[in-house]
């Protein structure tokens, strides 16, 4: 199991961002993110905290995209 980085909400959009998703809304402190793949449409949620927890930017956020801890630090 790889270290999870200490990032923000907006250091985590800037990199979302990078493959491919748009902010579509913001309610609050958080902002929903989406993209368009060729067989599905993916919809995220991200807090705008100066510190995400581990297990949100985890389970929240990057396992409901398939996307690695080593590829998101890529990303950053």
């Amino acid at each position: 199991m790889s270290n999870i980085p200490q990032v923000s909400g907006k250091e985590t959009i800037k990199a979302l961002e990078k493959i491919g998703f748009v902010v579509i809304t913001q309610k609050g402190s958080h902002v929903k993110l989406m993209r368009r793949l060729p067989h599905q449409k993916q919809t995220i949620t991200v807090p705008m905290h100066k510190v995400l927890k581990k297990g949100t930017l985890r389970n929240g956020i990057l396992k409901p995209i398939n996307l690695t801890v080593e590829d998101f630090k890529k990303l950053l």
